[in-house]
This record gives C-alpha cells, structure tokens and sequence, in this order.
C-alpha cells in the first residue's frame, strides 16, 4: 500500500481529531474504532478514495458556526449538484439555491428519549455526537436506525431567520450506517385483522386481563402529533385489506413516538402487544399500545390468522391508564361559534399536493402553495415546528378541508388541516432560505385560535389583525413585549387588544371543540367544516393608510354647493363665494368607515409643531384630548404609550383655492384651482385604552392617580417620555436642605448627579399662545439676522424651593404644601417667574395648562441652585422698575416637566397654599358680562361654545403680526389676508353670542375650532366698533384650549348658527332693553308698509351694475359675464307694543312682498334687462335709494307695496342690524299719535329700533290666535 501523501495525512490527523473529540469510544472488544469505521465507510461511499476536499464539522460547530443555510453533497459531482440546483429554482425562478459546503457529517440518529428522561418527547428525530444533538427532518426512515452511527452523504443546514437561534438538518438521501445494523430475525407472528378486531370496539365483549392482540392491516390515516399536558400521542388507523373497515390505534409511549417518522400511507404494518381501552373524557374505544408493543413491516408469509376464541374471555375493559387517558388541555374544551351570517357554506375535504412558494405568517401557521393556494396548519400543532415547510419544499396533503373566500380581504382558497388530516412532506426545498418555526409555546396566535375556539374566516381576520398589530409597533416596544402571551406572564399589548373583541365576537357559545371525534369519529365534524365568508367587524388600518382613506373620502363627497345655505349663495359675488368655500371641514367617526376602523397609536408630542400626536411606523396624525369634566388634559407620563381608541372624530380640514365666477358654477370642479387638507383626530381620555406604556416609567404618586386630568383604564401604570429616561420621581432627600451642606456633597460626591435629580413645584397663573417672537437669550450676539423662533412663555408661581431626589419611591403627599409656612416673611413660595419656552421645551405646550400644579424635573443635577442660575432679568438694569419685574427662566430641553394635579383638587392638609393659589387666579368672565356695555377690562379670559366659524377678509388698516414671508415658512394653509370669525355662545342655543376674530398667522397652531367645541379663551382683547358693537381679537399673549369636543350629531358645517332652535317669541317693547342680548328672537307683528325697495343685478366681479348680459364699468373695462341679482327692502313693523324697521335682503324680500317663488324669479327676471329698479314710499328720505323713471317693472312694484294686500300679519325671525346704513344717535321719547276709530290716543314711545330680517312666514287667521295667547301667557308669567 502506498504511503500517504502529506495532504492526506494532515487530513488523516484532522479526521482523527475529530473521532476523538465528537464521537465516542468503541463499546465491545469486536467493534473496529469509530475513526477507522468511518474511513472504511467514506472509502465506500466514495469508491475507494478518501474526500481530501471535504472537511469533518461536529454538530456544534455546525450550529455555531454556520450562520447561512448551506448544503454538502459527499457523492456528488460539480455537474450533477448544478443540475440538482437548477431543478430546484423551477417553482421560484428569483430565489437562489443552496449554496455548496465540503462539509462531512457523522452522528448518531436519536428520538431524544436518551438524552433527558425528564424531558417530555416531542417526536422529532435528533442527529447528536458528543458535542450537541441538532432535529432534523428525513423523508425515509426506518424503526433500527436508531441510536445508531450514520454518515451523512448529503443534507443541508437551515439556520433560523433569527440569527442567535440554531437551525436544523434536512438529510436529502439514505444516511449511510458505518457499523453494520443489526438485523431482527421474526418468526410467524399470530394477527388479527381490522375487519376482525372492529367489533370488539364496538361490542361489550369482555377481555382476558392483560391479554394482548396483533393487529395487521393497511395505514389508511395518521393524525398529527400531538402533546396535551405535557404527554406525547397519535392515532394510526389501519384498514382491512378487502374491505374499508379501519381500527384506530393509539400510539403514546415515548419509545413509540418514532413510529410516527416511520409510518407511511397505503403501506401494510403489524402493531403488536394491543389492548383494548376507553378515553375518558368521550368514551370513545381504541386500541393502546403498551410497553412491549413493536411496528413490524407485514409480510403475508410471516403471520397467520389468530383467532378470537383463545384470546378474548373475561372481565369488561377497563378505562385506560393515566398514560392513555388522554385528555386535552381546556383551551379545547371551549364553544363552538354559531354562524352569524346568513348563508353558511360546508367545506369540500380534498386531496392535494403542490409546492410551498411562500412562508405567509409561520407563526400563525400559513404558507402559500403554488402562487395561489393557502395552506392552514394552526389547528394541527405543529409539534416539530413545521421543519422543511421552506420555500421550494413539495408537500401531499390528504383529507383537508378546501374553503372558498372565507375572508373578503384573503385568498380566494385556503386549505385547512385539521386533526383528521395528514401533511406529508414529499420533498425539500433546494433553495437558499432561512427557517422560520411555528413554536406553540408562547405563540398569542395558537393561544386565541384554541382559547376562544375559532373558525378559520375568524381566525384569518385574527392573523390580519395581529400582523398589522405588530408591522406598525414593534419598532416601538419590540416583537415580544407586543405579542407577549398570558399563559406565564403579564399579557401584552396585542392581547389587551384583541381578547375584547374576540370575547365580543364569540360570546354565546355552547359547543365545545372534541378532539378525539375530530380524529375518531365515522362522521367527521371539526372548526374547518362549515364556514361563512367573513365581513370583518372592524379594522385597524395604519395611520397613513387612514389619512389617505379619509382624504379620498373627503374629496369623494365634496360638494361646494352643500357648504353653503342655496338662498344666501345665489346671491354673492365671486370674492365673498370663493372666499366662503376656502376653509371646510369634514368629520368622520369610527362607523364612517366600513368595517369601522379602530384607532391605534403611540402618544407623542412635537417640538415642532408643539401638538400631540398619534404615532405608529407609517406615520403620525395630530391629537386634540379632552376630558368628559372639562378638566385639561396634562398627563405627561402617557408619553409613548400606546393607546387604543374607538370613539373619536377625525376631522379633514378642507383649504380650498377657486375660482367660482357664481353660485349657478358651483357644480364645475373645474373652478377648484388648488385642494390642500389637514387631518387630524379629537376624542376624550375616558373612551382610550392605554394597551402599552414604555419600559421606562415613572412612579406615580396617589394624588395623581385620583386627580381629574388622570382617568386610566384598568392598566394604571405610567411613563415618562422615551428622550428623557433620566427623568423619573425619586425619593426626596431632605424636605429642608442646608445649602452649605448640599455645596459640600457637590464637591465632595461628584457623582452624585450622575444618579440625583433636582426638581421644583410651581403653579401656572398665566399661559400664552404659540407665536413667532424674537427672543434672543444673553450671551446670542446682538440679534441681527436671526430669525423669528415659534415660542410660548407662562406666568408661573414657585410654591418651594428646589428639592433634591434620588432613589424612585411612591409618594403619597406634596411635602412643598404641607410643610411650608405661607404666612411666613420668606416669600419664597409667592416668588413669581416667567418661563420661556423655545426649541424642544415646546413640546410641553399642550400639557401645560392655568392652575394647574406641576414639577419640573433637572436630571443628572444635584445643584439646588439651577433654577437661580439659569434666571436672567427680563429688561435692562438702567429700568427702575426692574426689581417688580419676575425673572425669566428659558427652559432647558432636557428637562421634565410632570404635572401634580390641579389647585381644585388640594387636600384639606394643603388648604393655605389654595389660599394662596386662589387670589393668584386669573379672572374667568361670562360672555353676557364681556358684552355688557358696564365692562371695562381690555383683556379678557371666557369659556363659551363655538356656534359657527367663518373665513372673513381682515380689516385693511390691520397690519400683520407676522411677516408673510414667516408665514409662508411655515407653511399655513390658510391666506395671510383672511381672518376666521367664531361665534361663541355661552350653552347650545344660548341666544347670547361674542365674535371672536382669529388671523391666519395663528390659526396654524391651533386644533379643534370646530362648531360645538367648548374653547377656554385667555388673555382676548376686547374692542367695540364704530357700530358699538363688541368682538374680541385673539393677539400675541392669547391662548386657546379645547374643554370639550363637539358632538357627533352635530348639523352641517354650513348650518347657520341658531338654524337647530326656534328662536324665543317677544314684544317689540322688550327689545330696547336687551338689545345686545337677544341677537336673535320672533315676533308676531302687523307688516304696515314697505319703506324702500330696490332690485338690482350687480357684477359678481366688481359688483358694478350688470345689465343686458355685461358689467356697464368701462373705466377700467370689466371682463366678466356673469351677473348676480340682488334684492333689499326695508319694511315698517308693529306689534301693538312698539314698531321697528326690518331691512330684508334677497329672498327674503319676496317673501314680504307675498310673491310665491315663480313670481319673485320672474319680477327679478324683469330686472336683469334694466340692471337696477329702486322705489321709496312715505317717509323714507335720506336712504340712498333713488327712484327711477317710470317703467312696467317699476310701476308693478310700486303699486304692488301700496297695496293693502301687503299690510298683513307675518311671524317674523330677525336679529339685531349691527351694521345699520347710518349711525343714529340715541334719540328721546317721541310723542307719537294712534287712532282708533274715532277715538285718538297720544303716546311716548321708543325709538325705531333697526332689526335684520331672517326669516318671514304668513300666519293664517287661527294660528294667529294661538300665537297671540301664547305670547300673552308667556308675558304674563314674565311679569
């Protein structure tokens, strides 16, 4: 024999190695040693030579150091592996194929009942040496190979996705024994046959104790594994050979759990060592295997027939021992869900066998097949963790339920498995991808399917809703904390989630699942046989997903002429129309959407734009929260919590750029120039559900907890914000601390503040609104060239001094409160302070809040003098009154802010700081005192309701409080040229209302200013107007919050304020007293004259005359073509206690005039070829109405208002003329003559008030006497 080279002998020496370190030494005296037997076994697999090019890996460097899936063929050449490869890529063209390693693998194949008898067997096959054991999956396997020593020729490693988990083995041929197996000699074996043994089940006949049977027949069915209180089983079912009776066979003893590896369809075997047993829980009678049980191959000339008369006598069967009482665990035992829907459809049970092409969800137990086909493993358990389901992999399934669309949103097939059907794995995948397990242990998705007992349309939208669940948070909190199941630890957020809805969806049940019928009984019945194509309930679409659905939503509905009342358009010009349809909303609750949508986000501020917001992956959506009380919200510890939502109000907020020349265009789209929107989303804390709060928290103290701006759902704890984890309560170190002692502990512990934190209580006294300002700190240069910085500065009272913490402890006072004298001479605790906010402080403007009490939070600090240092004065020192002035304190970025409670909710122990508190409150006005003409006060704070906002031009001598070009920055969607004007009402239909006159420049900061919303005005100032009118303008200092949130039934957005209610019924005589109070009321009144009358049809571009179809300007010339008719009168009123002057303006006139519709279009009809026709009568002089010559038009409507037919009684709507054509100064009593037949009476009356008609309805002769008795009786009980 030649000598070896040295490649082969350094290849010898490495085998060698190997040998001794990962295979064990030779047991008896004839056994060759293991490295010689496996060289003589590589020399035979190889022809006789040795693979120098392959190199020996032991099962833990495989596990360690393989972190790719890879593959090693031993026998094969370059041109067949490329074929093999090629073959493998037909299914999946874009995939890769496993790449080649030189690899050589030797081990011992195993069950794993060796390795830990404490361990319950699983029934997986293990490959294992002396440095590890690894599963692994083989398509052929025989009963005596195991435990022994085999070389792998080829066979691939598939790693799990999850790098720091192993892998496991897929052995692609035959291993190769290296010892010879040892070979069983049988001699004849007495059977029995199905067709024999089946009415032994079925009949009482009694057995012989502890007699045994062999039965033989044909496998027809195997049930999947299963483990049910930690014991290992399955069935078998072997049939007659002539005919179609079967037997089932339970197979449960550890050293038997192999056969199911073994077992094949259509294959004949014996079982021997049966005895006849009953399950305890169905009663149902099956063959049991025992201890000395064998699975033997049948051989027609090794058995013979074994009769029944010598093997069965005796007493009745008794129940199966506790090993085969199987029963399961009481997931299974709960209800069957009844079918809801209307037609209930039964599945097909099929046969089908095709390629896995895509791994769908593998903890839910979903693969796609062959590009069309879904496949649904969760009702089987899965217990080896579906290995070799890959990509690529070829699989038969037998009996399994085929369901047509179950799911809207799914694939239009899905085959289900359930425990009577049987997966087989027919071939691996030869391509290069990595393993994902289906783990039962831990897995949220088998726990509900089992738990609440699904149906598989059920279970389906459960995986969607899950998969969606963990796509948009586990960047958030992680995968695990997100799906973390119940069974051993505290449930997490998609649990808290979903088991609501489940518990909604299933309850009712009586039905249990039985698994045992599922798998033994003649008629099958399982969760998979009868289905219902499912409409999902709800949904939880991603942020991003739900703004573009409600966007589109939005502009699918956008009708302009609906936002504005027809009677009023008809009537405007272009800029007034264009600029009336500008700004728009829509409103969307959680049942606009089909299937309602549920909200799901993590709370977040913005620096930047210094609002709340909703976060998830896709992205973020402003918040506006309130609470049900009033009560701000202000719980910073929610900050990246995740919170659940299904009663809210999403809001679009419509920016509209036209071009309308009229109303009559309204319906051509093609007018819209510009769309732009604004989504956002409002609703009360009481209706969230915080599901997750960060890991980082803080302890919360029992003040909180019970205050009226904390309500938590049953999950009470709380987190600080995710950018300052530093921040947390911490345990106070000394309620008074010496200043010298503290300076010494800096000197002395320097890292101290590495794990201390400062903190100071203080009470807000004054808020202001976002703006841009020009702050410049001390030390920023001189200011010139810099930019305007969006800020907010607050008024704020320090109740102590600053107070050191360190270690986190509960509690349950405010020691600043209780133990400081505030009658004292320190003042320490009355010292004022005025707080700049600019840069990432902005993200506490919307907790900040008036009379609240909050705690600001200095991590990492130990220096009780921060605050002091931190301090500058906020004007020069050449000012004498600097001393009176508070000090100005920027706010830091990294510092916290945490708020107490409100100064409401002070205990009885801290009654003199409210004391204190209350005379430092800032004035809360009611609107009828804003609109008294006694007010005095130039700023002004009210709470009111917003009855209806418009978008108005601004005053042209207004100059702007931000320059356009910061404006335009930063981005508002609104003109810098337009105003929004809120009607503000003390209640709903309150007929007291104040205008509020907001700027564009502000409006970008500000959410929720929608009609019906409750609004906290602060610091408005108020101003009367040349028609000593009162309104209120929103300027620099000025702060809005939203207490409460409109309601959802509210009217249209172009409902005019009041349109709800019918106004209240008065006397003209009333009216001088509560002229500004009453903007809106009716009369009963006697119509005595129309004073003046014009008509006109005016240019709806310059409101120039229109006549004959053009503008008559000419200088300079006027290029529209489109006209507007307008139409005003003003009438004379008396009611018997007083009279007044009513102006009507369009439609209204013809309804004083007692035109029907079709006659009052044709009078303006007339018009349009005159341009204008004006008439006076009686004593109106001085009104600008110039009568013009005659004509028919005009004649017609000067005799129609001398006609007696227009005296008559109307029910009059009006309110009050604020804008009359002409000031008239307060006028005394006239004496006015009445005549009343022949009887003459003199009197003094008021003066004419001026009133704007609203609405005028003809009253028939016995509702006028029943509005006479109600106004009388409604006067008498006044009086």
């Amino acid at each position: 024999m030649a000598e070896p080279s040295a490649a082969e002998q350094r290849w010898l020496q490495a085998a060698q190695a190997f040998a001794s370190r990962a295979l064990p030494a030779r047991e008896g005296p004839g056994e060759a040693a293991p490295v010689d037997a496996v060289l003589q076994c590589l020399r035979g697999a190889g022809g006789g030579d040795l693979p120098l090019g392959y190199s020996f890996i032991s099962v833990s460097d495989l596990q360690h150091q393989q972190r790719t899936p890879c593959c090693s063929h031993l026998t094969w050449s370059t041109n067949e592996f490329k074929e093999w490869a090629r073959q493998g890529q037909g299914a999946l063209p874009m995939q890769s194929s496993l790449p080649r390693a030189y690899l050589i693998l030797v081990g011992y194949l195993t069950d794993g009942t060796q390795e830990d008898k404490m361990k319950s067997v699983d029934g997986c096959l293990y490959v294992k040496d002396n440095t590890g054991i690894i599963p692994c999956e083989i398509l052929r396997f025989e009963l005596e190979w195991l435990e022994s020593l085999f070389l792998f020729p080829s066979w691939a490693y598939i790693p799990q996705t999850d790098q720091g988990t192993v892998g496991y083995l897929e052995i692609l041929v035959d291993p190769i024994p290296v010892n010879l197996l040892p070979k069983k000699v049988l001699g004849t074996v007495p059977v029995i046959y199905p067709a024999a043994a089946e009415p032994l089940l079925a009949s009482r006949i009694p057995c012989k104790k502890r007699s045994k049977l062999n039965v033989a027949g044909e496998l027809a069915k195997l049930s999947p594994l299963l483990c049910i209180h930690h014991k290992t089983f399955f069935f078998l079912f072997l049939k007659c050979f002539i005919s179609a009776v079967t037997v089932p066979v339970l197979v449960q003893k550890p050293n038997q759990q192999a056969w199911h590896h073994a077992l094949q369809l259509g294959h004949r075997y014996i079982v021997t060592g049966l005895s006849m047993s009953s399950l305890k829980r169905s009663g149902q009678r099956v063959f049991v295997t025992g201890v000395s049980s064998c699975l033997l191959p049948y051989c027609a000339e090794q058995v013979k027939e074994q009769p029944l008369d010598s093997a069965w006598q005796g007493e009745f069967p008794q129940p199966a021992s506790p090993e085969a009482a199987v029963q399961f665990s009481d997931s299974s035992e709960l209800e069957v869900k009844e079918e809801r829907l209307e037609s209930t459809k039964e599945s097909k049970i099929i046969s089908y066998e095709g390629t896995v092409t895509k791994i769908l969800n593998a903890q839910a137990g979903l693969f796609e097949l062959d590009n069309k086909v879904c496949l649904c493993l969760a009702y089987q358990q899965l217990l080896n963790c579906a290995h070799g389901l890959r990509p690529g992999a070829c699989v038969k399934l037998v009996d399994v339920h085929l369901l047509q669309k179950p799911l809207v949103s799914f694939c239009s097939i899905v085959l289900g498995a359930c425990l009577n059907s049987t997966v087989v794995l027919k071939s691996f995948s030869r391509l290069s991808t990595f393993y994902q397990p289906t783990v039962s242990s831990g897995n949220l998705y088998l726990q509900l399917l089992f738990r609440y007992n699904l149906d598989l349309p059920l279970y389906l939208w459960l995986v969607s809703l899950l998969e969606t669940f963990e796509e948009r948070f586990s960047c958030f909190f992680g995968r695990r904390q997100l799906l973390r199941s119940s069974v051993h630890q505290r449930c997490g957020a998609a649990e808290k989630f979903l088991v609501p809805l489940l518990q909604g969806i299933v309850s009712g049940r009586e039905e249990t699942r039985d698994i045992y019928n599922e798998m033994l009984a003649k008629r099958h019945h399982c969760p998979l046989l009868q289905y219902c194509t499912l409409d999902p309930p709800c949904q939880t679409p991603s942020l991003s997903e739900l703004c573009c659905v409600a966007k589109q939503k939005n502009w699918d509905n956008f009708c302009p002429s609906q936002l504005l009342s027809p009677s009023e358009a008809q009537h405007m010009g272009t800029q007034e129309l264009n600029r009336r349809l500008a700004w728009s909303y829509c409103m969307f609750s959680a049942g606009s959407f089909q299937p309602r949508v549920i909200l799901l986000g993590v709370l977040r501020v913005s620096s930047r734009s210094s609002s709340l917001h909703l976060q998830d992956k896709s992205s973020t959506l402003p918040c506006v929260i309130a609470h049900k009380d009033g009560s701000p919200f202000a719980n910073t510890a929610l900050i990246g919590s995740l919170l659940q939502v299904e009663a809210y109000q999403l809001v679009v907020e419509r920016f509209l750029r036209s071009d309308f020349p009229s109303w009559n265009q309204l319906a051509n789209l093609e007018h819209v120039r510009e769309k732009k929107n604004s989504v956002y989303v409002q609703f009360y804390f009481e209706d969230v559900l915080v599901l997750q709060t960060p890991e980082v928290q803080i302890q919360r103290s029992s003040r909180s907890r019970n205050s009226s701006s904390l309500r938590k759902k049953d999950d009470g704890s709380s987190a600080s914000e995710l950018e300052i984890p530093e921040a947390k309560v911490l345990k106070l170190e000394d309620p008074k601390p010496d200043i010298e002692r503290n300076e010494s502990c800096q000197r002395d512990q320097s890292d101290m503040g590495k794990t201390s934190c400062v903190s100071r209580l203080f009470v807000v006294t004054q808020k202001e609104g976002l703006m841009l300002r020009n702050y410049q700190l001390p030390g920023e240069g001189n200011g010139e060239g810099q930019e305007l910085q969006c800020s907010f500065q607050a008024t704020v009272l320090w109740m102590d001094r600053p107070q050191l913490w360190s270690h986190p402890r509960k509690t349950a006072s405010l020691p600043e409160l209780e133990e400081t004298n505030y009658h004292g001479e320190e003042g320490v605790t009355q010292q004022e302070a005025l707080l700049l906010f600019m840069g990432k402080s902005l993200r506490w403007f919307p907790f900040l809040h008036l009379d609240g009490l909050y705690r600001f939070i200095v991590p990492h600090c130990s220096d009780l003098e921060v605050f002091d240092k931190l301090c500058f004065p906020p004007v020069p020192a050449r000012f004498p009154s600097r001393s009176s002035c508070p000090g100005c304190l920027p706010v830091p970025d990294t510092w916290h802010l945490q708020h107490e409670m409100w100064i409401s909710c002070l205990t009885e122990h801290q009654l003199a700081a409210k004391s204190v508190l209350t005379r430092m409150e800032q004035r809360i006005f009611s609107i009828p005192e804003v609109l008294s003409s006694r007010f005095t006060g130039s700023l002004v704070s009210f709470t009111g309701e917003i009855v209806e906002r418009t978008l108005c031009a601004s005053p042209k001598n207004e100059k702007p409080s931000v320059p356009l070009s910061s404006l335009q920055q930063k981005g508002s969607l609104l003109a810098s040229d337009h105003s929004v004007k809120l009607s503000v009402s003390v209640a709903p239909g309150s007929p007291v209302v104040l205008d509020v006159y907001i700027a564009a420049a502000y409006l970008q900061h500000l959410w929720g200013l929608l009609p019906g919303a409750k609004v906290l005005f602060q610091n408005l100032e108020r101003k009367i107007s040349r028609f000593h009118n009162v309104y209120c303008t929103y300027i620099a200092s000025s702060c809005i919050s939203i207490m409460s949130l409109p309601a959802s039934h509210l009217p249209l957005p172009s409902s005019p304020a009041g349109e709800a209610s019918s106004p209240s019924l008065v006397f003209l005589s009333n009216l001088q007293f509560q002229l500004q109070n009453v903007p809106q009321a009716r009369i009963l009144c006697h119509l005595s004259c129309v004073l003046t009358l014009s008509l006109q049809w005016v240019c709806s571009l310059c409101n120039s005359i229109f006549k004959e179809g053009k503008c008559t300007r000419h200088n300079p010339p006027c290029p529209s073509h489109i006209g507007v008719r307008q139409a005003s009168a003003r009438v004379l009123v008396e009611d018997g206690t007083g009279e007044a002057l009513v102006l009507c303006r369009n439609q209204h006139v013809g309804a004083v005039l007692g035109l029907s519709p079709l006659e009052w279009e044709a009078v303006q009809n007339c018009v349009q070829s005159r341009g204008r026709v004006s008439i006076q009568h009686g004593e109106a002089t001085g009104t600008g109405c110039v009568e013009e010559p005659e004509d028919l038009i005009a004649c017609y409507l000067r005799s129609l208002c001398r006609s007696p037919l227009i005296c008559r009684p109307i029910l009059l709507d009006f309110s009050l003329d604020r804008k009359p054509s002409k000031i008239s100064q307060p006028a005394p009593l006239q004496l006015i003559n009445f005549r009343c037949g022949e009887v003459e009476f003199v009197s003094q009356v008021q003066p004419r008030p001026s009133l704007l008609c609203l609405n005028v309805e003809e009253v028939e002769q016995k509702a006028l006497c029943c509005l006479n008795s109600e106004r009388i009786r409604r006067t008498s009980s006044h009086y």
